[in-house]
């Protein structure tokens, strides 16, 4: 197998980013063969990835497609008699049915679901089933799934998300312990940040979306480490000159 491009290096549709054998096709390639000889190429723009013996590319950008299990953070967008529809920040949208929200039976003839969730709440919920014919199934029967009350809601390209969790979560878990805040992260690309202060929750907005912007650089988090000390100090030199 020749590879012929570097990690991380941007790729464009058609290019050839192997030849021979050796490698498997992952995401975003597709293989063509040339004079008896395998081509692996790139189906999109984005970032070239070699990861044991598998090649594929990473967007650098495009629409939250959902899969079973992905955790997300959504919005009530219509109240039906039994269920919910819940924009996911996608082409399809959401499904949340009041046997996935409470325990307990309903009456659709004495009582309204806008008594549980009404439009326009927030909620942490996770995608139970779909299989692109239908519409994903959501639940709020689960650890940590809930209507959000407080925080600030931002929305980033869906495809950054891995890049703002870390290898193990440890971008995020930096910026939680860095910073002392609740840092919620739907794989939809909406983020609910929580503090207790406005400054700080601003800063958590401008280091996420620096992670955002640089994703496909490396040494990524130690620069935000070192972004979040620097900002901090400043905060807080700033705090003691108004006292």
């Amino acid at each position: 197998m020749t590879l012929l491009v570097t990690r991380n290096q941007i790729v464009v549709p058609g290019e050839v980013l192997a030849r021979g054998s050796g490698l498997k096709a992952g995401g975003g390639v597709y293989r063509k063969t040339i004079n008896h000889e395998v081509e692996i190429c790139a189906s999109m723009i984005g970032l070239a990835q070699v990861r044991k013996n598998r090649i594929g590319v990473v967007p650098l950008e495009g629409c939250y497609i959902p899969l079973e299990g992905d955790i997300i953070i959504g919005l009530i967008t219509r109240v039906g008699v039994t269920s919910w529809n819940v924009d996911i920040r996608g082409p399809y949208v959401g499904t949340l049915k009041v046997g996935n929200v409470i325990d307990r039976d309903f009456d659709s003839l004495r009582e309204s679901l806008d008594r549980i969730l009404q439009v326009g709440d927030i909620i942490k919920a996770q995608i139970t089933y779909f299989d692109r014919t239908r519409d994903p199934v959501l639940t709020l029967q689960g650890r940590g799934l809930r209507k959000i009350n407080i925080g600030r809601l931002i929305e980033v390209d869906p495809v950054k998300i891995p890049r703002i969790i870390g290898k193990k979560g440890s971008m995020i878990q930096l910026l939680k312990n860095m910073t002392n805040t609740q840092i919620i992260v739907g794989q939809n690309g909406r983020i609910v940040i929580i503090a207790t202060d406005i400054r700080i929750e601003n800063l958590v907005e401008r280091s996420i979306r620096k992670i955002e912007a640089e994703a496909h650089t490396s040494g990524l988090t130690d620069r935000i480490r070192e972004f979040l000390e620097k900002e901090k100090k400043q905060l807080f030199k700033r705090s003691e000159e108004d006292e």
